[in-house]
């Protein structure tokens, strides 16, 4: 069975700020993390740090002067409908890409609000502090490493699932399928480097199910709806970066398959060509929402405070499509 929905929290306790901070993820998702120092009437925010499963990574050096310490993090756009930010009581600007705000809670151009989470890390023996980033299973740092392993295998096209942490004769044929595939050997699987190559290969053409490619200059976010006999299910958003392709996590062998997808700017607003809005879809209207979803129930999208996207069924007679996004 599917993983419930998770949701970003933080495994805290008090301590003073004096020493490094850290953040550990025991998540399944790889995640990019902004922190914010609110110092004497001052707030500041950085980011992005970007934090395999399993993974930990020093996001302050030194002595850390601050009054709070705020967390922000992000799954990677092309988990589809990943973990929501969390939700926190500051509201706090970030950027797009890497970034250095000074003055963080009024946002100039480029820069948008998000929710930051206060944390108060744990102190650790060797002195430094340090915060764990976690979802409802409750992983391990083994389990989250391989969960995060099979997610994108799953996303890559290789059965791995369930997505449960646990590893077995499913999870080992898939993992020996990938890495036959990139001509790689068992002990690729335990290089830092490893959930980079899965990512590339989640980021590159496939010859099986289906495959979004961004040939336009613009950021893309994606949805994919599946239509198993019984329930139609809509889900996104995937974020696909110019000159990049991506799969979107079908499993299981639904009767159709739906594709919607529209061009943004560093901004999230929907990209005009020609003094039209630049989307790809079709007639089917099918639920999303401004935020990640996973949406089962496809009728009266506006009463229940969704929106509707046209939808364009996708061909998979052949056993496998390539979406090619392009300008008119």
């Amino acid at each position: 069975m599917p993983l419930p929905a998770a949701a970003f929290s933080f495994v805290i306790s008090s301590a003073p700020a004096h020493a490094d901070l850290k953040l550990c993820n025991r998540m399944s998702y790889v995640v990019e993390v902004a922190i914010g120092i609110d110092h004497q009437a001052a707030t500041a925010t950085r980011g992005w740090f970007r934090i395999d499963p399993a993974a930990c990574r020093v996001v302050a050096q030194g002595t850390l002067t601050a009054d709070r310490i705020l967390l922000h993090a992000r799954a990677l756009g092309l988990y589809g409908s990943s973990p929501a930010p969390q939700g926190g009581a500051d509201t706090l600007c970030i950027a797009e890409q890497n970034f250095v705000i000074a003055a963080a809670r009024q946002c100039r151009s480029g820069q948008t609000p998000a929710p930051f989470t206060q944390i108060t890390p744990t102190q650790t023996d060797d002195g430094h502090l340090v915060a764990y980033l976690a979802e409802n299973s409750e992983y391990d740092d083994e389990q989250a490493r391989l969960a995060g392993i099979q997610r994108l295998l799953v996303i890559a096209g290789y059965d791995a699932s369930p997505i449960d942490g646990t590893d077995g004769p499913k999870t080992q044929a898939a993992l020996n399928a990938f890495l036959k595939s990139r001509g790689l050997n068992a002990e690729a699987v335990q290089q830092p480097t490893f959930f980079a190559k899965l990512i590339e290969a989640v980021q590159s053409p496939s010859a099986a199910g289906l495959t979004w490619c961004n040939d336009t200059p613009h950021r893309i976010m994606a949805a994919v709806a599946t239509d198993d006999g019984k329930t139609v299910t809509s889900r996104g958003w995937y974020r696909i970066d110019p000159g990049k392709c991506l799969h979107p996590d079908v499993t299981g062998q639904p009767r159709q398959i739906f594709s919607f997808a529209e061009a943004v700017d560093n901004d999230n607003r929907t990209v005009k060509y020609k003094h039209k809005v630049l989307t790809w879809g079709g007639t089917t209207q099918l639920c999303t929402r401004e935020s990640k979803f996973e949406i089962n129930e496809q009728n009266d999208c506006g009463t229940r405070g969704l929106s509707a996207a046209g939808f364009a069924a996708v061909d998979m007679s052949g056993g496998s499509k390539t979406l090619r996004f392009a300008l008119p």
